[in-house]
């Protein structure tokens, strides 16, 4: 039974009040009850995707700031209803369940008249309304407008492509398990229950639409993983030309530096096979490094997972260097907003500099662990050129030992269908990412 949409839009209120309170959207969705879960976190999903544009039109209908969970309720319904196009119901429906939404609620009730009022007002000055805010940046883009601003300068000829990119749903898009099976093959499986999909990169497949994982074939035996297409490009970015040439040789000693949940640390283990490379997963939160051991579980793959800083070496390294280190590094998560609508509401504009000293003190506590002749991938899923560009070009002018390899460097968030043939850009679709390979000279 679908619940009524005045519990949908109550509890969707709730999940944004939340946010803005700074809790994350995972944490603050995952706390709706499980059979409403899905249906809360799509409105919810579509609210921050279009939140810039709903905060702008209650400026304009209401003097003050309501409190925050009526102005959450308010603005929910504004974000759902202010383009008829795209709207999951026809917008009086939603103004009528937004209203019968605050009269349920004893924390809404005392502003329901406020509410209706706004909302009707809404309806029927909604052309002038929208055509009003057309010209707040903020609005028009539904980012803050120290995200906007810092797009155009790191990316003059694309931020507007970017942004448009952040509001688009993101596509599921699979990892085969090589050690299991192959792209082509485990695409005819799909084919075979119902599922379209399209190739994307050696070993990556796109689905037509997103599915339960329960619904994707061997899913729990390891037949595939859910990555997205730029994630994917790490592990063959890694390894490519390093893995023993013949049998028997000793394996790789591999660093995955910020390992959970688990994806690229498994993408290693079935890219290189299970006597090719040793892998060491480093996690510093002893919770999310339980997510590790169950990718890995899943997949029938093994590493040692061992829980401390990656930026203090002295607590858990043996002093043995390693041929190649991994570091996915904090970031903004600027490039995966796509997926995680909320980042952009969440961040602040000083987080990047913070975040880009984190990384830097990564960088130097890891370079050190990696043997001459070894190499080390940075990367973020940012698309800020303090986390990216800017934080190599720094790294480089102190260690004259490093050379950059060929890597991807800045890959933009784009979606297949609008894609425009960006120069440094694979086909297809993918999210925000940064590639650096660093190979270390003996001298």
């Amino acid at each position: 039974m679908q619940p009524p949409l005045w519990r949908q839009l109550q509890l969707t209120a709730a999940a944004l009040a939340s946010i803005r309170a700074g809790t994350s959207g995972s944490v603050a969705f995952d706390a709706v009850e499980p059979a409403l879960r899905p249906g809360v976190q799509a409105l919810g999903f579509q609210v921050l995707r279009w939140l810039g544009r709903a905060e702008a039109l209650r400026r304009h209908l209401a003097k003050r700031t309501p409190p925050p969970l009526p102005d959450a309720l308010l603005c929910t319904a504004l974000a759902l209803a202010w383009d008829a196009e795209r709207a999951p119901y026809e917008p009086f429906t939603l103004v009528d369940q937004a209203v019968e939404a605050a009269k349920r609620n004893p924390a809404t009730r005392a502003q329901a008249s406020f509410i209706n009022a706004c909302l009707r007002r809404f309806l029927r000055e909604r052309d002038e309304l929208v055509a009003i805010t057309d010209s707040e940046p903020v609005a028009q883009w539904n980012h803050p407008r120290w995200w906007i601003e810092r797009l155009k300068r790191d990316h003059p000829r694309e931020w507007q492509r970017v942004l448009g990119a952040d509001n688009a749903q993101a596509p599921m898009t699979l990892r085969v398990n090589v050690q299991k099976s192959n792209a082509a093959s485990y695409l005819s499986e799909l084919e075979a229950v119902g599922l379209a999909a399209t190739r994307v990169g050696p070993s990556g497949l796109q689905l037509a639409r997103a599915r339960p994982v329960q619904q994707l074939p061997g899913f729990t035996d390891g037949a595939c993983s859910v990555q997205d297409a730029a994630a994917q490009m790490a592990a063959p970015l890694l390894l490519e030309g390093l893995l023993p040439a013949k049998p028997g040789a000793a394996p790789l000693r591999v660093l995955d530096a910020c390992a959970a949940p688990g994806g690229k640390t498994a993408h290693l283990l079935e890219l290189a096979g299970p006597d090719a490379v040793e892998v060491i997963a480093l996690e510093v939160d002893a919770v999310r490094s339980r997510r590790i051991d169950e990718t890995l579980a899943r997949l029938g793959l093994k590493a040692k997972v061992v829980v401390a800083d990656a930026a203090r070496p002295a607590d858990w390294w043996d002093g043995t260097p390693f041929d190649a280190i991994l570091l996915d590094a904090p970031c903004t998560a600027s490039g995966i907003v796509r997926r995680h609508p909320d980042v952009r509401w969440l961040r602040r504009e000083s987080d990047t500099a913070q975040l880009a000293a984190q990384q830097a003190a990564l960088l130097a506590a890891l370079w050190p662990l990696v043997r001459p002749g070894g190499r080390l991938l940075y990367c973020t899923c940012s698309v800020f050129r303090e986390e990216g560009s800017q934080q190599i070009d720094a790294f480089l002018v102190h260690n004259t030992n490093a050379r950059l390899q060929p890597s991807p460097g800045h890959l933009l968030p784009q979606s297949g269908a609008n894609a425009r043939g960006v120069p440094d850009n694979p086909s297809g679709d993918h999210d925000g990412f940064f590639y650096a390979l660093l190979e270390k000279h003996p001298h």
